[in-house]
């Protein structure tokens, strides 16, 4: 079962060293218990541009067939996972991507506020725990896609 209400933010490019990491895509999506719609927004980084492009807002209606069990999946799986530890440390899924996600009774991210820079985590994923953060991606990808 989904949460009534959350907030989740992607971000495509969290690796850095030196240099904190430049995001190459931002999506977020929002859900709250008094409307009928999640709100999305997506700013994506062109190659070989400096910044992310303005985010654009959209929606996406929660009874549309599949949105409600997506979040539910989402939740689910997250919950599931790991974190590097400590935070920041080491991108322990492989994909230069981070989810921070947030609902009353849950708080998960992986990849540290500022990406992650270096170092080694004590905690690593498993293959089945990547698989699972691949499948977390794809369902954030997609509702981003649904949207209007």
């Amino acid at each position: 079962m989904s949460p009534a209400e959350f907030s989740l933010r992607l971000q495509k490019g969290i690796t850095g060293g030196f240099a904190p990491p430049t995001p190459s895509a931002i999506l977020t999506v929002t859900g709250t218990p008094n409307k009928s719609d999640l709100h999305i927004t997506a700013a994506h980084r062109a190659d070989g541009t400096p910044t992310l492009q303005d985010a654009l807002p959209k929606s996406l209606s929660k009874s549309q067939s599949g949105v409600d069990e997506s979040i539910g999946e989402l939740y689910t799986i997250l919950r599931s996972l790991p974190t590097e530890e400590p935070a920041g440390s080491e991108d322990i899924y492989g994909l230069d991507t981070s989810i921070a996600f947030g609902s009353d009774d849950f708080m998960w991210q992986n990849g540290g506020p500022q990406g992650c820079g270096g170092g080694q985590s004590t905690v690593k994923a498993s293959p089945e725990q990547k698989a699972k953060f691949k499948r977390a991606v794809e369902i954030v990808n997609q509702l981003v896609e649904q949207a209007n």
